[in-house]
């Protein structure tokens, strides 16, 4: 079924369902492809674009979480690493393996033995839970191979490390292939469709949801009503309660992105905070590395968090305080901030040690709402629910999810094999790009570039994007605006904000025949691309150049 927004709002209007979900975000739509593939007539509305929210800003990672380990988590870590394996199986294009490095640091070459023997007593409990289905386990390295590994690191301070493995995603990409294999399941899947209300029957049970897209309201007449909403859970709640819970606390957590060759680290390396008990990743990305995360107590604006100067600062100095080559804001050419969904507990412990176990609860009326959570585990909390919506309704059986392929895992394999780049007509790096983002779909833009070989331009200079990818995206992934393309769809905002703000007009005018954007709203939309990057970097404290604040 096609991947169609126009499509799927007059079958919102016109058909009746068991379930709508309400929030395009990685738990959102994992609920809406389980309640499909169980049979359930399932719609979705997401009031911005899918992974708009904290399913674009993660860390990126598919893992069990090393520190969880710490906190007594073994059976999140547990899930989480089983959930690891099945998303390697089921999205071979979008999760890779990835290594990780944990230095440790002494001093006069000498290991504290009390903290060799907790780090290596955390990797067995990380392989034994779930870590080794991987295929690896950790294993000890010397200074000189830690060096290797992250050839800036200070000599005089590293004595040794650990290797161990887990995997690595684009968030995003990952979030629009679960929307789109709900919408292949029968699923009718709409971004930019705002709920505005609920309506009850006689016995005060959900019977309609009001929905606003495109200016018009209408009913979309459901059963069930599903609320993924993320740290927006409690505003859909009050639609049903007639009262805001407060029952999210959010927890803020931000990336820097720096150019690669400032770092030059061929793995990931874990990076303890010196003077906190967190640690933050540095991790390669292509011709970048990001660093992060933060996981600070948030009480700003929903819709918009920032990366602030203190972030930058903390960031900076978790790295510099373990390096020779410092690394400065002038560095920094890309940030995100995201909020996570942490659910409040009764203490006032940091938000570090909250638990990243989800909850699912069911309102009277029939509103089941879902929170807490991670990333990775975004399918359990997913079956999760809809066990809850199979109770409510009486239908729908087990879930199917397991081993279900996403979209774009089809043709994978076969187009890693050698020959396959001479057969497109491709040159293999951009091949390898292709696949590892739309997997088997890359037969699609491999047509188009041969169709129209100016499409092999690059949409920024430090970044493999191609300007097919921009046209895919208004195409066939539901893009609505130039910040849906340069964010999500492709994560230039993120990895070369200035670069993005600069290839925002070329871009503008190539999709807009597609969405049908004249002269005016192309220029509409690149002005307001191009604020959303100063807003960034001015928050940041970083400079900004005048094409990227400046009205087109």
């Amino acid at each position: 079924m096609d991947f169609d927004r126009a499509g799927a709002l007059r079958r919102l209007a016109d058909e009746d369902f068991d379930v709508l979900v309400v929030g395009g975000g990685i738990t959102g739509v994992g609920v809406a492809l389980d309640a499909a593939t169980r049979g359930l007539r399932t719609g979705l509305v997401e009031r911005h674009d899918f992974a708009s929210g904290t399913s674009s800003k993660s860390s990126k990672l598919v893992h069990g979480g090393l520190r969880y380990l710490q906190q007594r988590e073994f059976r999140l870590v547990y899930e989480a690493l089983a959930e690891r394996q099945r998303l390697r199986n089921t999205a071979p294009h979008l999760v890779r393996l990835l290594p990780f490095l944990i230095p440790l640091f002494g001093s006069g070459g000498a290991i504290n033995p009390k903290l060799a023997r907790a780090v290596r007593w955390a990797l067995w409990m990380y392989d034994f839970t779930g870590g080794a289905r991987i295929g690896k386990l950790h294993e000890r390295v010397t200074a000189e191979e830690a060096l290797a590994h992250l050839p800036i690191l200070d000599p005089a301070k590293v004595v040794g490390g650990f290797v161990y493995y887990d995997a690595q995603t684009d968030d995003a990409r990952l979030t629009l292939a679960v929307a789109r294999t709900a919408a292949e399941h029968g699923a009718a899947v709409a971004n930019y469709a705002v709920l505005r209300g609920i309506e009850r029957d006689d016995a005060g049970r959900v019977r309609a949801a009001v929905v606003e897209a495109d200016g018009e309201r209408f009913e979309v007449r459901t059963r069930l009503v599903v609320n993924a909403g993320g740290v927006w859970a409690d505003e859909i709640r009050a639609l049903d309660e007639g009262r805001n819970p407060a029952s999210i606390r959010p927890a803020k957590g931000v990336h820097l992105a720096v150019p690669w060759e400032k770092v030059r680290n061929d793995i990931a390396v874990v990076v303890p905070v010196r003077g906190d008990r967190r640690s933050v990743f540095v991790i390669p990305q292509g011709p970048h590395t990001y660093i992060g995360t933060t996981d600070t107590d948030y009480d700003g604006p929903l819709d918009d968090p920032h990366c602030t100067t203190e972030d930058v600062e903390y960031l900076l100095g978790a790295l510099n305080g373990w390096v020779t080559e410092k690394l400065t804001p002038g560095d920094v050419v890309g940030t995100w901030a995201g909020l996570r969904p942490l659910v409040r507990g009764e203490t006032d412990d940091r938000t570090a040690d909250l638990s990243r176990n989800h909850q699912v609860q069911r309102s009277p009326s029939g509103v089941i709402t879902v929170t807490g959570g991670k990333l990775t585990t975004y399918r359990r909390m997913a079956a999760d629910t809809v066990d809850e919506a199979v109770r409510a309704l009486g239908r729908g059986g087990r879930c199917r999810t397991r081993a279900l392929a996403l979209h774009g895992a089809d043709g994978t394999h076969e187009l890693r094999q050698p020959g396959a780049a001479d057969r497109l007509g491709l040159d293999g790096d951009l091949l390898e790009h292709l696949v590892g983002r739309y997997g088997g779909q890359a037969r699609a833009l491999a047509a188009m570039l041969a169709a129209d070989p100016d499409l092999g331009r690059r949409v920024v200079p430090s970044l493999p994007h191609v300007w097919a990818e921009a046209r895919y995206a208004a195409r066939y992934e539901m893009a609505r605006t130039l910040d849906d393309i340069l964010t999500r769809r492709l994560p230039a905002r993120w990895l070369a904000a200035e670069e993005a703000a600069a290839a925002a007009p070329d871009i503008a005018a190539l999709v807009g025949p597609d969405l049908g954007w004249d002269g005016a709203e192309q220029a509409r939309q690149v002005d307001a691309f191009r604020r959303l990057v100063a807003a960034d970097r001015t928050a940041a404290g970083l400079a900004t150049s005048a094409g990227a604040g400046m009205p087109s």
